[in-house]
C-alpha cells in the first residue's frame, strides 16, 4: 500500500470522542435502566439488575483488595451455571483481572494442567466441584516441584447441595463466596480497560488430542458478539434466557455480556433435564435458550411425562457445536421449536457463523427446509471475513456445492491467540487467516456447509466419505438414538465406514444382529455403496465434558477390531 489513507481531516481522538469497547459498560446501564428488573434466577433466588451491578463492583473491590487487578492475574471459577458464575463474567474484568471459566466436566488431571497453564492466583469453585478443585491443586503442588504458591480459594454454597460438601471446604480454609463479596465495595468505582485489546477471558478448548490450548480472547471481541448475537437472533429487549448452555463453554457464547445489553433475564440450571427445561418454559416465561445437538435430542426424545406441550409460546433455539442431523431440526419445529443454527469455535468467541433463514424456505416441504437449515450458513453481522479455501493455495473453492475446502476466519471476533504457544499461532494465523480444521463446501447462494473435521474424513477406495452425512442419514432410522460414524481398517479398501450407535429406549431389548442388518439395509437403500457402514457396534458413545462425542476414541476402538476382511462385499 502507498502511504498513509488520507482523510478529509487531521481530526485527532480525544477523551470525549474514543473510549475502548468493552461489554463491562452494558451492566452499568442494565442497573440505571431498569434496576428492579429480575436479572437473575436461580431456584428461590432473584437478583434485579442494581443487586447484580452491585454484587458484581463488591467482587471486583474484593479482588482488587487483594492485589487482583491489572496485569497478568487470572481468576479461575470452576463451577456449573449459578449466579457467581454469571457475577464473574463481570466483576474479575472490572477489578482489570481475566476470567478462566473451567470446564466442570474435566478430570483432575487436566484442571490441574489449566490451573498451572494459566498461573491462576483466585480459584471460585462451587460446593460440590470443591474435592474436584483440591485434587487438581495437590496434582499441581506435586508437579511443580517447589514453585507451588497456594492460590486464594472462594467456595460457592448452593442450598440445593449437600452441606457436608460446604463445610468440608471451610474446614479446609476457602471462604465462602457471600462473605467475600461482603469485604467489597458495591460502589467501587471499577475503570474499564484502557486498552481494548486487554484480555478479558481465557478458556481452554477440548482439544480432545494434545495438551488444551488456552484460548485469550480481548474486551473489543466480546464487545462486539455480544451485541452480535441479539441482532442475528433478533432477541428483544426483556427477552428471558434459560442457560443450558454452559457458561464455561466460550463464556456461554458471549450471552453472558448479551443479556446484560438488552436487559433480559437469566434462569439458571445447575442440572440441564428435558425436564427442567419444559417446566422452566412453562412457569418462567423463557423464550430463548442455547444447546449443542446431544441436549435438544433429549427434549425430543423425553418421555410424556416429563414434556409440558404444547409450549405457551414459540420459544427460540440456538444450536451449534455439532452439525444437527435434518431430523432433529424437524422434529424440535414440529413442538414449537424455532431452531436457529450456529457454527463456530472457541477461537471465534463462540458461534460466529449463522443459517439465517429465509422467508422463501417456509414454502418448501419440511424435510428440505430441515436440509438447508443443517447448513453452517453465513457470517454473524460482527465477522468480518469467512471463508471456505483450497489450503494449498488459499485460494477461495467454487460455489459449487461439492468442492470441498477448509472453512477459515478473519475479523475482530477471531482470538488474540492462544496463551503461551507460539507454534499453535503459527499455524492457526497462517496466511493471515483463521484455520478452522473444518472441511465444507460453498452452495450456490454462498451459505457454506461443513462436510467433516479434516481428521475424521474416511477415505476408502481413494474416494472420500464424508462421517457427517452418513450420520444424518442413520439418524433417520427410527431405532437410532445417537451415531457416530468412524474410518475402520478395510483389507480391501483402506478403510470403511464404522457405525457406533446408541439405540432408543424400546429399540435396546431387540435381536441386535438382526438390527444391525436392518441399519445397513435401511443404508443400502438411501445412500452410495461405499457409504454403507460395513460394521454396526452398538452401545453408549464416549463424550468429551463438552458434550461432543470422541471420534479419535472410537476410531481407535475400529482399529482394535481389526480390519474388515476382503470376502464380505
Amino acid at each position: 500500500m502507498g502511504g498513509e489513507e488520507k482523510d478529509i481531516d487531521d481530526l485527532p481522538k480525544n477523551a470525549a470522542n474514543y473510549t475502548a469497547l468493552t461489554p463491562l459498560v452494558f451492566l452499568q446501564r442494565a442497573a440505571l435502566v431498569h434496576p428492579d428488573r429480575t436479572s437473575i434466577i436461580h431456584g428461590s433466588n432473584r437478583y434485579n439488575w442494581l443487586q447484580t451491578y452491585q454484587r458484581c463492583r463488591r467482587l471486583a473491590s474484593a479482588l482488587a483488595k487483594r492485589s487482583v487487578t491489572f496485569g497478568s492475574t487470572q481468576v479461575a471459577v470452576i463451577a456449573p451455571n449459578v449466579p457467581a458464575m454469571y457475577e464473574a463474567h463481570f466483576g474479575v474484568p472490572m477489578a482489570g483481572a481475566v476470567l478462566n471459566a473451567v470446564n466442570i466436566r474435566l478430570n483432575a488431571q487436566t484442571i490441574a494442567f489449566l490451573l498451572g497453564h494459566s498461573a491462576s492466583a483466585v480459584i471460585m469453585v462451587d460446593q460440590e466441584y470443591f474435592s474436584l478443585a483440591e485434587e487438581a491443586l495437590k496434582i499441581l503442588a506435586e508437579t511443580s516441584k517447589g514453585n507451588f504458591r497456594p492460590p486464594l480459594l472462594i467456595v460457592i454454597a448452593d442450598k440445593t447441595c449437600d452441606s457436608r460438601s460446604l463445610q468440608h471446604a471451610l474446614s479446609k480454609g476457602a471462604m465462602e463466596y457471600e462473605k467475600f463479596l461482603e469485604t467489597g465495595d458495591p460502589n467501587f468505582a471499577w475503570k474499564p480497560p484502557q486498552d481494548e485489546w486487554q484480555s478479558i477471558a481465557l478458556g481452554y478448548t477440548s482439544g480432545t488430542t494434545a495438551s488444551p490450548k488456552g484460548v485469550v480472547l480481548h474486551h473489543r471481541g466480546a464487545y462486539l458478539m455480544a451485541l452480535s448475537n441479539p441482532v442475528i437472533w433478533g432477541m428483544k429487549e426483556g427477552a428471558v434466557y434459560l442457560w443450558t448452555l454452559p457458561m464455561f463453554h466460550c463464556n456461554g457464547w458471549c450471552f453472558a455480556w448479551s443479556l446484560a445489553a438488552i436487559c433480559g433475564t437469566s434462569v439458571c440450571l445447575r442440572q440441564v433435564t428435558a425436564k427442567a427445561v419444559y417446566s422452566a418454559i412453562a412457569n418462567l416465561g423463557v423464550t430463548h435458550f442455547c444447546a449443542a445437538p446431544v441436549v435438544l435430542n433429549t427434549i425430543v426424545n423425553a418421555p410424556k411425562e416429563e414434556t409440558i406441550l404444547p409450549l405457551p409460546r414459540v420459544v427460540h433455539v440456538m444450536t451449534a457445536g455439532a452439525a444437527p442431523p435434518p431430523s432433529l431440526l424437524s422434529a424440535m419445529s414440529q413442538r414449537g421449536f424455532r431452531v436457529t443454527h450456529t457454527y463456530g469455535l472457541s477461537e471465534t468467541y463462540g458461534p460466529s457463523t449463522i443459517c439465517v433463514w429465509k422467508p422463501e424456505w417456509d414454502l418448501l416441504p419440511p424435510e428440505n427446509q430441515a436440509r438447508l437449515n443443517a447448513r453452517q450458513g453465513v457470517p454473524y453481522v460482527a465477522l468480518e471475513g469467512l471463508d471456505v479455501v483450497n489450503t494449498n493455495n488459499m485460494m477461495p473453492v467454487p460455489a459449487d456445492g461439492t468442492t470441498v475446502g477448509e472453512i477459515v476466519f478473519r475479523g475482530n471476533v477471531v482470538m488474540k491467540g492462544y496463551l503461551k504457544n507460539p507454534k499453535a499461532n503459527q499455524e492457526a494465523f497462517a496466511n493471515g487467516y483463521f484455520h478452522s480444521g473444518d472441511l465444507a463446501v460453498k452452495h450456490p447462494d454462498g451459505y457454506i456447509e461443513i462436510k467433516d473435521r479434516s481428521k475424521d474424513i474416511i477415505i476408502s477406495g481413494g474416494e472420500n466419505i464424508s462421517s457427517v452425512e452418513v450420520e444424518n442419514i442413520l439418524y433417520q432410522h427410527p431405532a437410532v438414538l445417537e451415531v457416530s460414524v468412524v474410518a475402520r481398517p478395510d483389507e480391501r479398501w483402506g478403510e470403511s465406514p464404522c457405525a457406533f450407535v446408541t439405540l432408543k429406549g424400546e429399540a435396546e431389548k431387540s435381536d441386535q444382529q438382526r438390527l444391525a442388518e436392518d441399519i445397513m439395509n435401511f443404508s443400502r437403500s438411501k445412500m452410495p455403496a461405499y457409504w454403507v457402514p460395513k460394521s454396526v457396534v452398538f452401545g453408549p458413545l464416549p463424550k468429551t465434558a463438552t458434550g461432543k462425542i470422541q471420534k479419535h476414541l472410537l476410531r481407535a476402538k475400529a482399529k482394535e477390531m481389526g480390519p474388515v476382511k476382503k470376502s464380505r462385499l
